[in-house]
């Protein structure tokens, strides 16, 4: 029971945060298609990621001006714009202040626990 729970909680952290993990990919690697970055998500945290997902998530990301789409030959590929790359810098320079982030909304405050018991 457990594992299925942590399972689910994952495939939620990798749906909610997929647009950081595409640009954290789109660093590291260089230009990717959607297909490419379906595939990506399924080697590196087991799962599928609809292809509706992707793309809408790709597309958005483009109008907001973090990517810049271009074809090539007969599939889209995307690559970071400046924007894109501040962007996953910014998130990758604040890991630390994240991690922090991460554990306050993880661990129950004792002073809150203390004012809901009176």
């Amino acid at each position: 029971m457990q594992s299925k729970i942590l399972r689910e909680m994952q495939r939620s952290i990798v749906t909610r945060f997929l647009d950081t993990i595409i640009l954290g990919e789109l660093r590291r690697s260089g230009p990717l298609s959607g297909y490419a970055v379906m595939d990506f998500v399924q080697v590196k945290f087991g799962f599928l990621v609809s292809p509706g997902t992707v793309y809408a998530l790709l597309y958005s990301m483009e109008r907001k001006g973090l990517l810049k789409g271009a074809c090539a030959q007969t599939k889209r590929t995307y690559a970071l714009t400046d924007k894109g790359t501040e962007t996953i810098d910014t998130i990758l320079e604040s890991k630390d202040e994240i991690q922090v982030f991460m554990k306050t909304v993880l661990t129950a405050d004792q002073a809150f626990s203390k004012l809901q018991s009176l």
